[in-house]
């Protein structure tokens, strides 16, 4: 059964870290690049964000029975599959999960330019989502 609490807590928590870090965000990214306090603190709100919505797309997968995911960026892909999120959004946003393990694991140099410029022009996503799930958890 879902727990549309926690969903809802997790989507609070989401918009929260949205908010909190839109000052860094609408500066340009040779500003945030050459203040690390700046930049470690994008990358972490960026982490917290991407665990937020996976724990919402595991909470929907476990609790709707939908499957089981090869990896968490299938996670979007199932909650495509089971009309939570349109597909072609789940396959747009998947692509977080990459970048927040390279963040958070270091398995590679970040290129902190694009990682930046990539928030930016890409955080409009993590508000689409929510009001996906949002609109799916009121049907």
């Amino acid at each position: 059964m879902l727990n549309k609490d926690l969903i809802k807590t997790k989507m609070r928590n989401i918009q929260e870290y949205l908010m909190e870090i839109e000052p860094v965000l609408s500066l340009p990214k040779d500003q945030v690049v050459s203040n690390i306090e700046k930049l470690w603190a994008l990358e972490r709100v960026f982490q917290l964000i991407v665990d937020a919505i996976l724990d919402i797309n595991i909470h929907f997968i476990r609790e709707l029975e939908l499957g089981s995911p090869d990896d968490l960026k299938s996670t979007f892909v199932i909650l495509g599959e089971g009309k939570i999120i349109p597909m072609d959004f789940a396959q747009k946003i998947s692509p977080v999960v990459g970048l927040r393990n390279i963040l958070v694991h270091g398995y590679e140099k970040v290129d902190r330019k694009l990682f930046i410029e990539s928030f930016q022009k890409n955080r409009q996503d993590f508000d689409e989502y929510l009001l996906l799930v949002n609109s799916f958890l009121d049907k």
